[in-house]
């Protein structure tokens, strides 16, 4: 009887905790499809790719294990049915991560000279900055998500972060597809190209993430 309580108590964290796993494996999951794309434009722009997705995923960690104390705070509020509170929890954890997201984009601008003392050929530099840059400013969106995210998860509410994941890196490949290698009419931008798919990927996941989360009372 104590083996059939565990067994059903196990079942329910596991159906949980693999949303919540999926959706964090989408998120590095953008960088490895860049890379996988980009590479094939040759080892210069790969290296660029890498070199700029090292830098952004430093930050991109801290930000997101910010955001992670929004959901206890969230799932205490919802245990006691305070709806007030939780309510409070998510626009302070919103204007916290938006200034994160905006701190984090800064810093990495402010750090963009370190990419020479890198012991990297001034080509793979070169191409780095602008891909950089884009992607730098797409860990804005990425950290407002996360406070959402974290709020849907604090209601047990784990699959709608994990469905705005899974349509962005499908949305990532398609951009990354089109403005990469310059198909369907669309302008042939490289490594920029795979930039701004992530940037947009990462703006569609949070509206999208935000509509899922405002059609519930």
């Amino acid at each position: 009887m104590l083996f059939d309580k565990y067994k059903d108590e196990f079942s329910y964290n596991l159906k949980l905790a693999t949303p919540v796993v999926l959706g964090m494996l989408g998120h590095t999951f953008v960088a490895f499809i860049d890379n996988v794309m980009v590479g094939q434009l040759g080892a210069p722009e790969l290296a660029a790719v890498s070199l700029g997705n090292s830098f952004v995923f430093i930050a991109m960690s801290l930000g997101i294990g910010f955001s992670t104390a929004i959901t206890p705070l969230v799932a205490e509020a919802d245990t006691e049915n305070n709806s007030e509170q939780g309510h409070s929890v998510l626009k302070h954890g919103l204007v916290l991560c938006t200034v994160l997201g905006l701190s984090l984009f800064v810093l990495i601008l402010i750090a963009k000279p370190l990419l020479y003392f890198m012991d990297q050929p001034e080509e793979v530099v070169v191409l780095a900055k602008p891909y950089l840059d884009f992607v730098a400013f797409s860990l804005v969106p990425l950290i407002v998500f996360q406070a959402f995210k974290q709020f849907s998860d604090g209601l047990s509410l784990t699959k709608y972060p994990m469905y705005a994941t899974i349509l962005a890196n499908l949305l990532n490949v398609l951009i990354n597809y089109l403005l990469i290698f310059g198909k369907f009419g669309f302008p042939q931008l490289g490594i920029v190209g795979a930039a701004i798919g992530t940037l947009i990927s990462r703006v569609v996941m949070l509206v999208f993430l935000w509509y899922l989360l405002s059609q519930r009372k």
